[in-house]
């Protein structure tokens, strides 16, 4: 009788992350598996980007390519505006952009708005060297709708970070230029915002629109990309709008020990291919999608 060979679990997470485009990780082991009342929220162990937290089967973070986006969604903007004191962060329950953001001794307060604590909750569990600022004696935590909340603050804060997650459900909203209005009010008269705006391969749509949102709202808008291994296609775009100041001109430097952003990458980041500049002043988005 012949011996029946040694069978190996081989467990995969799979995010689709369009309709012909999926990403496909070896899990180690599964952390958390549960649905909050906003969202189903999954972490698990991988061998090749260690924990990762995926939000309604969409990556959010990775063990070993976070910084690449935290640094940017921070560093853009800090580093442009002379005086960063009052900082809103929106969505972002990680606490990944927190932390890049009190890197900055200038900073007083940060706001992070937050409305599902299930993420927060999960983060300080399993991610505690992205979560690790979150209870700096600086932040404050208000789990909300961020549609609501910016409707009620004016002119408060001189930077809003939109880390929002994909753009459904009660996402959606974060890009629409109804609510990029609304952050315009709630900033300071030197004001500066910066929003994830998807991938230029895989939602050249949304990136078109939202920074012809952006343009229409700010005195200044502007785009920066860079690259994030785990998000879809790895290279991601960071739409800036400011009311008085370039966020292009880096005023202050770079805080010590990044590992992707710097004074140099900073000017460089807003140097985009001609391909995206094609989609942002409305050119051929099928090419861009490569359909």
């Amino acid at each position: 009788m012949k011996a029946i060979e040694r069978r190996i679990a081989d467990l995969w997470f799979t995010e689709y992350q369009t309709p012909n485009l999926r990403l496909g990780l070896r899990i180690e082991d599964v952390l958390l598996n549960k649905q909050s009342k906003y969202q189903h929220i999954l972490v698990v162990d991988t061998k090749q980007y260690g924990r990762v937290l995926v939000l309604d089967g969409a990556i959010q973070l990775t063990e070993k390519d976070e910084f690449c986006y935290h640094e940017m969604m921070a560093h853009l903007v800090l580093c442009a505006h002379p005086e960063p004191k009052k900082v809103l962060v929106i969505g972002g329950g990680d606490g990944g952009v927190v932390r890049e953001v009190l890197k900055h001794d200038i900073v007083e307060s940060v706001t992070l708005v937050d409305i599902d604590e299930e993420v927060i909750r999960a983060s300080k569990t399993f991610f505690p060297t992205v979560s690790c600022a979150l209870d700096d004696e600086r932040v404050k935590i208000m789990p909300m709708d961020a549609l609501v909340f910016v409707k009620e603050h004016h002119d408060e804060f001189d930077i809003a970070i939109i880390d929002s997650t994909d753009p459904v459900d009660f996402a959606s909203g974060l890009f629409e230029q109804s609510f990029f209005e609304d952050v315009h009010a709630a900033l300071t008269e030197s004001g500066m915002m910066v929003a994830q705006t998807e991938s230029p391969f895989a939602e050249p749509e949304l990136l078109r629109d939202a920074v012809l949102g952006l343009r229409h709202t700010f005195e200044r808008a502007f785009l920066a990309w860079g690259s994030v291994p785990t998000y879809p296609t790895g290279l991601w775009t960071y739409a800036v709008g400011s009311k008085k100041f370039d966020p292009r001109i880096q005023r202050r430097s770079a805080p010590t020990g990044l590992k992707y952003y710097s004074d140099t990458m900073h000017s460089l980041a807003f140097e985009l291919p001609p391909f995206v500049k094609e989609i942002v002043n409305g050119g051929n988005l099928k090419e861009a999608k490569g359909n």
